[in-house]
């Protein structure tokens, strides 16, 4: 059998990290396989708006260079902080804005306007941050920084932006800081500061920093995505194709969706698993298999697949069985309310889906799918529901193909690929 290898754009959670961590380090930074995506450029754009030195534009092909100004050198804006559609922008940004001696005014699209910005602003606050917004809960959000206070927070919810912004208000302020949440998030932050010589400890519970000294700066590889890796292995899978993703981040945090699919039917094997950056990372590789059959996504399992839900959604409506998901209202607060919006866009394809207070219900049938999916300028949607729109036999439209440049600025001509593919 042809195995059809591919590669995905970096990820856009350590593309984050990497430009905002090498602005605060002391030196050159040179950051290999950046996302080139709207998102991205977003916290590029917020970190030159602070006297940062970082290109604001380049492609997947090129080096980008940081020059950081170490832990407590970032320069009062001039103008608002334009984070674009990206909530981990302003979140992050948020945390380290909230240690320096300034002021800040955070604005954004109209998706980011409405998205919840109080549960970072709460901890911030208790820090000694002060917070002004112009509506109840989104932005625009102004931030008075100054001197912080220490902090203990047991979170809520599992929210590696919450984390990373207290995180990072710490380290700035030169405070400590420690983190608890009922499920472990993302880690990204702790391997990349530890990897600069930051000072954490890490248990069972949480994270706790403690103050002081320098960052590294940083050279670095972004490997690709896993939450852009699953929709080619999903189109694979869907039409029996042989495909290995190469070199994909396989941190155990962000794994969650592959596990998933093993329960469907369909394991993705992990082939060349080396360590870069802190990070593993390895190639992925699905085969044909006779068939998906549902499952139940739920519990401890969502925080390490919350972004690949959509997709994972969309599967089920072409799998055995039916599929519950469950203890995911995280995404009713993502750049759409994910839950009302899967369930709407399968029942007007034709598929059979349910809402529920906190996720979903989808029974599979093998029956074609037509009709038109309203994205709601939500990138994740688009691409999930593109899987399905490249199938044979469906007759599938999606209204808004552009939403998906914010991750994904080349989606659609390697969905093109993988479907054309003999």
């Amino acid at each position: 059998m042809t195995v059809l290898r591919l590669r995905v754009p970096g990820d856009k959670s350590l593309s984050h990290r990497a430009l905002m961590f090498a602005a605060l380090a002391d030196g050159r930074s040179r950051l290999r396989g950046v996302l080139p995506s709207a998102d991205v450029r977003s916290t590029a754009g917020v970190l030159a708006a602070l006297g940062v030195d970082v290109a604001t534009e380049w492609d997947d092909a090129d080096e980008v260079i940081v020059v950081g100004r170490g832990v407590r050198g970032l320069q009062e804006p001039s103008t608002a902080l334009d984070c674009g559609n990206s909530g981990t922008t302003t979140r992050l940004m948020a945390g380290i804005v909230a240690g320096h001696l300034m002021t800040a005014t955070f604005t954004g699209d109209e998706s980011l306007s409405r998205r919840p910005m109080r549960r970072v602003a709460r901890p911030l606050a208790q820090m000694g941050a002060r917070f002004v917004f112009a509506r109840d809960d989104g932005l625009p959000m102004t931030i008075c920084g100054g001197a912080l206070r220490a902090l203990s927070y047991a979170s809520p919810t599992a929210s590696a932006q919450v984390k990373s912004a207290l995180l990072l208000a710490g380290l700035v302020g030169g405070v400590p800081v420690r983190v608890d949440e009922p499920q472990r998030s993302r880690d990204h932050t702790e391997r990349l500061l530890a990897a600069q010589g930051a000072t954490l400890v890490v248990d069972d519970d949480g994270v706790a920093l403690e103050p002081g000294g320098r960052l590294a700066p940083l050279a670095l590889r972004i490997p690709g995505d896993p939450s852009s890796a699953i929709f080619p292995l999903a189109l694979a899978l869907l039409l029996g194709r042989a495909v290995l993703v190469e070199r994909v981040l396989v941190n155990p945090t962000r794994t969650g969706a592959l596990r998933v699919l093993a329960r469907m039917g369909a394991p993705v094997a992990r082939l060349d698993e080396t360590i870069s950056g802190g990070e593993p990372v390895a190639e992925l590789a699905v085969e044909r298999v006779p068939g998906l059959r549902g499952t139940n996504i739920g519990g401890d399992e969502i925080p390490s697949l919350i972004d690949e839900l959509p997709m994972l959604a969309c599967l089920a409506a072409r799998a055995e069985g039916e599929t519950v998901i469950s203890d995911a209202t995280e995404l009713r607060v993502k750049e759409s309310d994910r839950i009302a919006a899967v369930v709407s866009n399968l029942r007007a394809i034709g598929a059979d889906a349910d809402e529920r207070p906190d996720g979903l219900v989808v029974r599979g049938s093998p029956r074609p799918l037509a009709g038109r999916v309203t994205t709601h300028g939500d990138h994740r949607i688009a691409m999930a529901f593109g899987v399905l729109a490249a199938l044979p036999g469906n007759d599938i439209a999606i209204d808004d193909r552009e939403c998906v440049r914010v991750s994904y600025p080349g989606f659609w001509a390697q969905l093109a690929h993988v479907a054309t593919s003999a």
